[in-house]
């Protein structure tokens, strides 16, 4: 039983809802090939937002400037595959555009100079 005021869920056992239910038990987003480094914004003049669901409100909000879907994600706290699926509804209703992150041409997705890098930084702490 609980007092007037206090909650009635506990913070430590999670999320109401389950990323499962958020996306309608889909797995898979609307075909936009989305990486965690993706920029996502909102379009200059959005139509109106269709759903229902808090999500897309706050991803369109948090959307008003470019950030990444990782960025997104966090700051919603769902898993990283849900959140591309949801932002790929959304670019594909016309609220959202996107682009894939900048490349160096030395950088390649199999070059292992960063990650070398990442390494060698780790070791020195």
């Amino acid at each position: 039983m609980t007092h007037f005021g206090q909650p009635w869920f506990d913070d430590a056992a999670g999320p109401l809802v389950r990323p499962y239910a958020v996306t309608r038990g889909r797995t898979m987003g609307a075909g936009h090939d989305l990486d965690m480094l993706t920029l996502v914004a909102t379009v200059e003049a959005p139509p109106p937002l269709r759903r229902a669901e808090p999500e897309y409100a706050e991803i369109v909000r948090l959307c008003r400037y470019p950030q990444s879907v990782a960025e997104v994600s966090a700051a919603l706290t769902l898993p990283l595959a849900v959140t591309k699926i949801l932002v790929g509804d959304l670019i594909g209703e016309g609220h959202l555009n996107f682009r894939a992150p900048a490349r160096t041409d030395d950088a390649g997705p199999g070059d292992l100079t960063v990650l070398r890098a990442v390494l060698d930084g780790i070791r020195k702490l």
